[in-house]
């Protein structure tokens, strides 16, 4: 492998990353109070966690990526709806994430949907007043732009 081909990675990472956050950071933006730093980075996350080396495993990243997310943000608006952030609700949360995962015979999605649990529940203890539904919509919402810019980044990125 030469030098070009071992850079390619880092600067599509690089560059996905950049462009995610900008338009997450944005998009939440335009929900006055659901934190639009949050945004960026859930999105560049996303990013980073679907960008492979091949579009076969940006692919098969993308699929744990974007089910995972639904599944964990589902999780935590649903706990969020009746109880507020505590760590052990949290972990909580974690737990049935997992199990959800487990029952619907994906259990490789648990550790993504883990993931957007502690993300939907650590935004929700930055400000208490968020709306549950909303606040996991949105980070559900920031993922799936994240995975879409690393998607569509390997499409036009020349091999």
């Amino acid at each position: 492998m030469n030098r070009a081909e071992q850079l390619r990675i880092p600067a599509a990472i690089a560059i996905a990353s950049l462009v995610a956050y900008v338009l997450g950071f944005y998009f939440t933006s335009l929900f006055p109070g659901y934190l639009p730093k949050i945004g960026g980075l859930w999105s560049a996350i996303s990013a980073i966690v679907v960008t492979q080396i091949t579009r076969q495993e940006a692919r098969s990243s993308a699929s744990l990526r974007v089910l995972g997310s639904a599944i964990g943000a589902a999780t935590s608006a649903v706990y969020l709806s009746f109880l507020p952030f505590h760590p052990v609700g949290m972990a909580l949360a974690i737990f049935a994430t997992g199990v959800i995962c487990t029952a619907l015979n994906i259990p490789s999605h648990g550790r993504l949907a883990a993931i957007t649990v502690i993300v939907v529940m650590v935004t929700a203890s930055l400000d208490p007043g968020l709306n549950p539904l909303l606040n996991a919509l949105l980070r559900f919402v920031e993922s799936c732009i994240g995975t879409a810019v690393a998607l569509l980044g390997l499409l036009l990125w020349r091999r």
